[in-house]
């Protein structure tokens, strides 16, 4: 431990105890001695087994399946460094739930994605570090700090890896609330962008009206904040395919990948699906169509940043 990490404290929830041991290796500290377990009635339990007293602690926790669960917890380990007299207290949040109930579509609907970020100040965060909300404005529902990362450049990393001709690559955006974050992978890699105009009759369902800009013979990148149960995903694709693309490939900051994303994407046209390690993929998810690239560099990178006082500006140019 080096003097810029000696007050740096790691703590980990069970949401994805994989991501703060390898985000603990790349700070090179240990991980905070501490229990977070459930009592016999299902209440949850935090026992932290050392002093944190005047410590900077960083609590890594996405709030990801099962939710509620792991964003109660979030809150029970805050008010435990809290009444510890923790210096300050972090919560990196590569998942943010409720996100997509951001604003009232129609009446009597709850802003969920305020409701959680009001828990989260009330029970006394200082600082929230988060990856790709689904929209940019609910840093605007806290009252504390928020620093907002982004996966496009990890994800481009990659394909910029895999050896694709730039020159026939297009980056589609699945929906027109998505053209930013496709035009951010675009430059990038240096490359053109589509847009897929499509409709939602319902939740969870998604139909293709049209496509702006020029797919046909081109290696088509389909980048989305997330997916769920990847209807739209795999019904974009398809028409992407039908439009004359060459090869389409998709990627995604959170796979969330309720049942049935897996099989659809496995009898869909897509090639791989890219993801990151924001939550967890469970092995009953595992496919050789899904590829999991890790945030943890990154994410430490910014710990480190915030935990020594430094402007994170330069951070958010590099990545």
């Amino acid at each position: 431990m080096n003097e810029a990490t000696k007050n740096l404290r790691i703590l980990a929830g069970n949401a994805a105890p994989e991501l703060a041991k390898e985000v603990a290796d790349c700070l090179g500290v240990e991980l905070l001695d501490a229990t977070v377990g459930h009592f016999n009635n299902g209440e949850i339990q935090v026992m932290i087994s050392e002093s944190i007293r005047g410590k900077d602690i960083f609590i890594i926790q996405p709030t990801c399946q099962p939710v509620n669960d792991n964003l109660m917890e979030l809150l029970i380990m805050t008010d435990a460094c809290k009444r510890a007299s923790a210096h300050s207290i972090t919560a990196v949040v590569p998942y943010y739930a409720y996100a997509r109930q951001d604003r009232k579509t129609r009446g009597r609907e709850p802003i969920s994605a305020k409701l959680v970020a009001n828990l989260m100040t009330a029970a006394g965060l200082n600082r929230i570090l988060t990856v790709d909300l689904h929209a940019g404005q609910i840093q605007g529902f806290f009252d504390i700090p928020v620093d907002h990362l982004k996966a496009a450049p990890a994800m481009a990393q990659y394909f910029s890896g895999i050896g694709l001709d730039m020159n026939e690559v297009v980056v589609v955006s699945p929906d027109l609330g998505g053209v930013t974050r496709a035009r951010k992978m675009a430059d990038i890699l240096g490359t053109r962008i589509a847009i897929i105009e499509k409709r939602r009759p319902m939740p969870g369902c998604a139909e293709v009206m049209n496509l702006i800009g020029d797919v046909k013979d081109k290696i088509c990148i389909m980048i989305d904040d997330m997916v769920d149960t990847a209807g739209s995903l795999c019904e974009g694709a398809k028409a992407l395919k039908h439009m004359g693309a060459k090869d389409i490939y998709a990627c995604c900051s959170h796979g969330i990948l309720s049942n049935p994303a897996v099989q659809r994407i496995n009898d869909s046209v897509i090639k791989k699906l890219i993801i990151t390690n924001t939550i967890p993929l469970a092995e009953d998810k595992k496919s050789d169509k899904i590829v999991v690239i890790s945030l943890a560099p990154m994410l430490a990178e910014f710990i480190e940043c915030i935990q020594s006082h430094d402007s994170v500006s330069k951070l958010f140019q590099k990545y």
